[in-house]
């Protein structure tokens, strides 16, 4: 069995140090490493969120290297919020740190409503992010178009009665998508998956399997 290894440090961020969380194992030779962004700041969203942390889960369950960090003015990350502007820069410095880290690996998107929205927009134009995953993606008053010219591999997940993000306006949104993608409504889910979270691994795991299996 694998050892895992949890290291908490500080990233060199683009408005001061970010505060960041990076989980590992012995297991030889992952696929990928992967990034998990947080919901909105201003709403007591951080990096130890339980849907960020869920996911972080499944993506480290595959043996991947998953890092976790606070956007600028959260925790002990230094900065103040930027209303997703700088937070971009943000997640291209989280990746900076895993591509150099984990050279020559495929990296893996993944964010959590607000992070959904600032990360996969970084995601869909860097070259080094293989493959993303939204979750709880704000669709009611963020425009997320821009993953209409996204076409990475993308799994969106969203609960069926998520008050940030209706599932008429994810699944119409959904349907204007480049393939891959693959969209997951977890049934009777709010916006946080209360009671609902082991249904969000479930969906990774699929998903990844389907991924490998092409």
């Amino acid at each position: 069995m694998a050892d895992v290894f949890h290291r908490s440090f500080f990233l060199a961020g683009p408005a001061g140090r970010l505060e960041a969380m990076l989980w590992t194992s012995s297991a030889a030779d992952p696929d990928f490493a992967a990034v998990v962004c947080h919901p909105h700041p201003l709403f007591g969203g951080t990096m130890h969120n339980k849907v960020v942390y869920q996911t972080a889960k499944a993506l480290h369950e595959r043996g991947a290297p998953v890092l976790r960090f606070n956007f600028r003015g959260t925790g002990q990350s230094e900065g103040e919020h930027d209303n997703g502007r700088g937070e971009r820069d943000d997640v291209r410095a989280a990746l900076d740190y895993l591509a150099a880290e984990f050279s020559g690996r495929a990296l893996l998107l993944a964010g959590f409503s607000f992070g959904s929205s600032v990360g996969l927009r970084v995601g869909c134009v860097d070259g080094r992010v293989d493959k993303l995953i939204g979750l709880g993606l704000p669709v009611n008053n963020v425009d997320m178009s821009f993953l209409q010219t996204c076409a990475k591999p993308k799994l969106l997940i969203q609960g069926g009665n998520d008050q940030f993000g209706a599932r008429a306006r994810i699944e119409a949104l959904f349907a204007m998508l480049p393939e891959p993608k693959r969209l997951a409504i977890v049934d009777g889910a709010d916006h946080f998956f209360t009671g609902r979270l082991d249904q969000i691994g479930a969906a990774i795991e699929a998903w990844l399997d389907g991924e490998n299996s092409r």
